[in-house]
């Protein structure tokens, strides 16, 4: 127990990471056997969510990226679950941790490639050559240190804005107690969450799509 306790102070994002996955296994569970042919009310709401997303995903990467809309809906309301969480007085917002953001762009960076290569076998490499033969040498790097730099930024973006909203309302609680926290500043949390979840979607997409286009 000891141990256990130690591990949980020390590793709250971890703690927190598995909290909001058990919230989305068992949202997951009711939802899928609640379904009925007459939506209730919930069931249309989330369906509106859902079809909101799928349509947004085709209108950006187009009819072909539907194949990785699974990858997409999950690691959009993992971090909005994630982001948000961090709201409710005792709790922490695993994405306000660096780990936990680089653990998400490596997926999506692992996850780019393996759509290229799938998508065009071993001509993917192609991407990374350049216009002209005899600029790959030269290209070959900067194409690598731009892949890198798309992990950096994915993780160190979605990092800094959530820390930022951990950092400002836990000094506002301290400041003016936990009932008195004011209203707007609640609001603009549930903003920075639904809106740093929205950019590294986006950014995903894109970064999916890319991997589908033809090198030229």
């Amino acid at each position: 127990m000891v141990g256990l306790g130690h591990f949980a102070h020390l590793h709250l994002q971890i703690i927190h990471s598995w909290l909001v996955i058990i919230i989305m296994v068992l949202s997951a569970i009711i939802f899928t056997r609640g379904i009925k042919l007459m939506p209730t009310k919930a069931q249309n709401a989330i369906e509106i969510i859902i079809d909101g997303l799928e349509n947004f995903l085709v209108d950006v990467g187009g009819p072909e990226s539907r194949m990785f809309f699974p990858f997409i809906a999950t690691i959009f309301f993992y971090i909005l679950l994630c982001n948000l969480i961090g709201l409710i007085p005792g709790f922490y917002s695993p994405t306000a941790d660096i780990n936990t953001t680089l653990a998400l762009a490596l997926c999506t960076f692992v996850y780019t490639h393996v759509i290229g290569i799938r998508y065009h076998g071993i001509k993917y490499i192609k991407h990374f050559m350049g216009p002209v033969w005899w600029l790959t040498p030269l290209m070959i790097p900067i194409e690598i240190m731009s892949h890198i730099a798309r992990v950096l930024s994915l993780s160190l973006r979605l990092f800094g804005n959530i820390f930022a909203k951990e950092t400002i309302l836990g000094i506002l609680f301290l400041l003016a107690g936990l009932y008195l926290a004011p209203l707007p500043i609640l609001f603009m949390g549930v903003l920075v969450s639904l809106i740093q979840a929205l950019v590294f979607m986006i950014l995903s997409i894109i970064y999916f799509a890319g991997a589908m286009e033809e090198a030229h």
